[in-house]
């Protein structure tokens, strides 16, 4: 009887949980002009906001967040885009429901979610992690991919952080607090307090809802994965000279974890426009959205709507 009342107890407890988790996340949604919609793909219960006509944009966040990081220029770039952000798996609201998330599984999901989403060839956009993850499909997939744009991206070096911004990022990961969060961000932006009052009435629930998928068994377990297995180990420069796809790069001057000088020394190797946002760290879209959408278009601009 002990067992039965334990186990209905942890069943309350976990649909508390999701509840909470559901209530912050429509509140972190809430006036966005994106559908949440949802895409069974590679075994992954995919939720992606999708809104916007014209030529298909996929924006990747960052592993550890969430869609919404991108809150700040998703109602401008949906006026000239169809957009598709969908949560990574294992991220915000996306469940693998279907055996165990690997680094082949992540790229298999991608390819079939802009199967899936897309009427043509997207122009695909990685942050941070995410940008070593469209990379290396890219590099497998580039005719499935019409342009890639990749933001203070992960796999063009070696992974090799300021000592003060590893420790703070160890202690995030190993305890999710609002006081590790707020440590964190403090080297990861060039001023804080700016971010924080520029989200304004989202910025609590971002939080919280970022903490909650922090906290979560299988947000530990997706995170791990890919920055393990797809974000932290370098991408053969091999694999990337014969990447048959145009690139381009948007960086943060101030990024503590991949230095200019990585995005430099990629531009200069492959021959990648470079586009440099100051007063910035490692997230241009939520610290310089005005700069980063300007550096977006530059290189769509560019680009021509040309085809290989």
């Amino acid at each position: 009887m002990n067992v039965v009342h334990a186990n209905a107890s942890r069943r309350r407890e976990e649909n508390t949980g999701r509840s909470a988790a559901s209530s912050l996340r429509n509140r972190l949604l809430a006036g966005l002009p994106m559908t949440e919609r949802r895409f069974e793909v590679a075994g992954v219960s995919t939720a992606a906001l999708v809104g916007g006509h014209g030529s298909p944009l996929v924006l990747l966040h960052e592993p550890g967040s969430f869609a919404a990081q991108w809150q700040h220029v998703l109602p401008h770039l949906v006026r000239e885009h169809r957009v598709i952000a969908p949560d990574l798996p294992g991220h915000g609201a996306s469940e693998v429901t279907d055996g165990q998330l690997d680094a082949g599984r992540v790229l298999v999901w991608l390819g079939e979610l802009i199967d899936r989403s897309c009427d043509d060839r997207p122009i695909l956009v990685g942050h941070l992690g995410s940008g070593a993850i469209a990379a290396r499909f890219a590099v497998a997939h580039g005719q499935d991919v019409r342009l890639l744009v990749l933001i203070d991206s992960f796999g063009l070096g070696r992974f090799r952080p300021s000592p003060r911004f590893a420790f703070a990022l160890f202690r995030y990961v190993a305890r999710p607090t609002p006081a590790t969060y707020d440590s964190l961000m403090n080297r990861c932006t060039v001023d804080y307090a700016r971010v924080r009052s520029g989200l304004a009435e989202r910025w609590d629930p971002f939080v919280q809802y970022t903490l909650d998928r922090a906290r979560s068994a299988t947000g530990k377990t997706a995170l791990r994965v890919m920055m393990r297995e797809l974000a932290v180990p370098a991408i053969n420069p091999a694999d990337l000279e014969r990447m048959d796809v145009r690139t381009a790069l948007i960086w943060g001057r101030h990024d503590p974890v991949n230095r200019l000088r990585i995005a430099e020394a990629a531009s200069t190797r492959y021959g990648w426009p470079l586009h440099v946002i100051d007063d910035a760290g490692d997230d241009p879209p939520i610290e310089q959205p005005d700069a980063f959408l300007r550096a977006l278009r530059g290189v769509v601009a560019a680009d021509g709507g040309r085809r290989p």
